[in-house]
C-alpha cells in the first residue's frame, strides 16, 4: 500500500551526539601512546561515544588501558586497520618519527584515507619533516599538542593549538571536542608545535618567578595567604599563581598540596624549556629568561626531582632543597 501512495523510506541519519553544545559523528579512532595524557585522552573519546583502538608499546600502559575498559590491539598494524583518525601522544620527536616514518610504521600501514593526528609536544622541525612524509604518501596530517596537563587531559579541558591545513583542521576538530575546550588553529603544519613551545616557556618563567616573589614574600614577614588574595587581584595575577599556585595552602588543587606530585613532570618542563631554546638558537631569538629557566629546571632534574611535579621550583627557591644532596647526569 505505502509503496502504491508513492512513500519510499528516507536513509536513516548519520548517528551522532551532542559534546560540548556541538554536533559529532561517531569516528573509528586509534590511539597510540597510553601514558598518564594519553590514557585520559583515549578514555574521554570513549566517554564522546567514539570507536577506540589503544596501543601501546608499553606492557604496563597497554594493561591500564586494558583494565579500564579499553580495546587494545596486539600489534600498530592492527590497531589502525581501517581506522579513521590514527591519534598519537608519545615522548619525542625521535619516537614521533619513528611511530611515523619507520617501515612498518603508521604511514606504512594505516589506510591513505585515516587523518593522522600528533598531540605529542616535539620540535617544529621535525613536526614538518613528518607531516611532509604524511603528506607526499598521500595523507593527511596536523600536529595538534596541548596545553592543561594531567588534570586537564582528565576533565576533557585540555587547549589544542593546531598546525595544518584549514580544511584538515575543521576535519579534526570535532574529535578534539571529545578531549578539550579550546580548540586553536595555528596556523600551517608545526604551528601547533611553535604555539605549544612558546606558551610552555612562559609557564615555566611564571612558576619560576611566582616561586621568587612567594619565598621573598615570607623572608619579609608576609603571611603566603595574605600575599596570594593581594597578588592573586593585582598586576601579579597569573595562571601560575592562582591555578598551580607553587606552595601548599592558597590554592587546594595544586600539586604543592599533594607533595608535588604531577601534574606535570619537572623532566617534562625541562624537556619543553630545552625546546625553546633549540628553537630560539635556530632561529637567532633572544631568550634570556628563557635560558636562565632552564637552568633551573636542569639542576632539580640533576638532583632527581625529576619525576616531581615542576612547581617544586618554589621549594628550591625558598631553599627547602639542598642540590648538592644527590647529583645525577643531566
Amino acid at each position: 500500500m505505502l509503496k502504491t501512495l508513492g512513500w519510499r523510506p528516507e536513509p536513516l541519519p548519520e548517528v551522532a551526539f551532542s559534546f560540548n553544545g556541538s554536533r559529532h559523528t561517531v569516528a573509528k579512532i586509534a590511539f597510540v601512546g597510553l601514558g598518564k595524557m594519553g590514557l585520559p585522552m583515549a578514555q574521554n573519546l570513549v566517554k564522546a561515544g567514539h570507536q577506540v583502538t589503544g596501543f601501546d608499546l608499553s606492557a604496563a600502559a597497554g594493561r591500564a588501558w586494558r583494565d579500564a575498559g579499553g580495546t587494545l590491539a596486539p600489534s600498530l598494524a592492527e590497531a589502525v586497520a581501517g581506522t579513521e583518525f590514527v591519534i598519537s601522544m608519545v615522548n619525542t620527536g625521535k619516537h614521533v618519527k619513528s611511530l611515523y616514518c619507520d617501515a612498518g610504521g603508521v604511514i606504512a600501514v594505516a589506510p591513505k584515507s585515516a587523518m593522522l593526528v600528533d598531540c605529542s609536544t616535539i620540535d617544529v622541525e621535525t613536526a614538518r619533516a613528518v607531516a611532509k612524509s604524511a603528506t607526499d604518501s598521500g595523507f593527511t596530517m596536523v600536529d595538534a599538542p596541548v596545553s592543561g596537563g594531567v588534570m586537564g587531559a582528565a576533565a576533557a579541558t585540555l587547549t589544542f593549538m593546531v598546525g595544518g591545513p584549514e580544511a584538515a583542521f575543521e576535519r579534526v576538530q570535532p574529535i578534539l571536542a571529545g578531549m578539550g575546550r579550546n580548540i586553536v588553529h595555528a596556523g600551517p603544519s608545526g604551528n601547533g608545535q611553535a604555539a605549544k613551545i612558546c606558551n610552555n616557556m612562559m609557564v615555566g618563567i611564571h612558576v619560576v618567578s611566582t616561586s621568587e616573589a612567594m619565598a621573598l614574600g615570607m623572608k619579609l614577614g608576609l603571611d603566603p595567604m595574605t600575599f596570594f588574595k593581594i597578588a592573586s587581584t593585582s598586576s601579579g595575577q597569573s595562571w601560575a599563581l592562582t591555578t598551580y599556585c607553587p606552595i601548599p595552602g592558597p590554592v587546594p588543587t595544586s600539586p604543592a598540596n599533594n607533595d608535588y606530585e604531577p601534574g606535570f613532570s619537572t623532566d617534562l618542563m625541562l624537556k619543553d624549556m630545552r625546546l625553546s631554546q633549540e628553537a630560539a638558537t635556530a632561529v637567532g631569538a633572544s631568550t634570556p629568561l628563557g635560558a636562565c629557566t632552564a637552568s633551573i629546571y636542569q639542576a632539580l632534574v640533576n638532583n632527581g626531582y625529576g619525576p616531581k611535579d615542576f612547581s617544586i621550583v618554589a621549594k628550591l627557591l625558598s631553599g627547602e632543597l639542598g642540590l648538592a644532596a644527590r647529583k645525577e647526569p643531566g
